[in-house]
Order: structure tokens, then sequence, then C-alpha cells
């Protein structure tokens, strides 16, 4: 008589070093609902654009260390991201659903450190990074279509990997 021994859960053990949205809405909406996120990244497109954080030439200062422009751009964002976390928190801050707001601790792996070297590598050869891509495109940069499908033949590649690579 064979006796089946249990496997472990890999599956969990890859997926528990994933952001998984703990605060996503139970609550189901309409699809036009969704247009006021349209709304929000062409205004966002258009501050790219006028700020020029979506120039590639900016991009390379940054990268050559010519220029403070992006770090200051990069810099303001991360202070106002910690202000908004700590308010967050401090005053229990619901979403506009009234459902609570959770934020869960990652722990660090080495994983990060290789997908951070690929992503600023792959940020200074495009001078684009994933949030300014359509933006480029709405300005008639067409060449970014190759980045973009570029970016998502490489998500692909992970999800298709992702077991054995390192977490």
């Amino acid at each position: 008589m064979q006796t089946q021994q249990a496997t472990p859960d890999t599956d969990f053990e890859v997926r528990s070093t994933d952001t998984i949205c703990v605060n996503e809405s139970q609550q189901q909406h309409p699809g036009w609902y969704n247009l006021k996120y349209l709304a929000v990244g062409v205004v966002f497109g258009i501050v790219f654009v006028k700020a020029e954080i979506i120039s590639w030439f900016r991009i390379q200062e940054m990268f050559r260390l010519q220029s403070f422009h992006m770090y200051g751009v990069i810099g303001t964002a991360v202070v106002v991201g910690m202000i908004s976390v700590w308010l967050i928190k401090k005053f229990k801050v619901k979403t506009i659903h009234g459902e609570e707001i959770s934020f869960q601790k990652k722990k660090f792996s080495k994983g990060q450190i290789y997908g951070g070297l690929l992503f600023g590598l792959g940020w200074t050869l495009t001078g684009a990074c994933p949030g300014p891509l359509f933006a480029q495109i709405g300005t008639g940069v067409y060449v970014v279509i190759v980045v973009v499908l570029s970016a998502i033949a490489g998500t692909w590649v992970y999800g298709y990997f992702r077991e054995k690579l390192p977490h």
C-alpha cells in the first residue's frame, strides 16, 4: 500500500511575497463607473507632459547625474506618499465607500534587488518607466509602443517562470 505524501503548498509560499490588494472593494459597480479613472489618468498624463517628466532628455539627465529635476519630482512624490500613509493610519481614514484601509507588512527579499536593477536598466535604456508610457504615446512618440509591448511580454515571462525565480 502506497502512502501519499503531502506536497507543500509552494504556490502559497510564492504568492505570499506578492503585494495582493487587501483593500479591494467588494462592492459591484456598473462599467461606466470606471470612467473616473480614465479622467484621472488623462489629467495625470497632462501633468506628466507639462512637468517634463516624460521627456527622454530629462530622464537621461537624471541617470547621468546632470540635473536635479527628476530627483526633485521623485523625492516630492515619496514625501507626499509618506505623509499620506501616516495621515491614513493616524486618522483611520476609510475609502469613499466606508471600507477600512489596511496596510500589510511585506518582508524584504533578494528578488526585489534583481527586479529593481532590471527596472532601472530598462528605464535607462528606453527613457520610460511604466507610468509615463501612455503619456508619451499620447504626445506622438509612437516608438514607445515597442516598450509597452516589451513590458507586456516581460510581465508574461515573469508570470510563466515565477515559481522558478528567487523571491
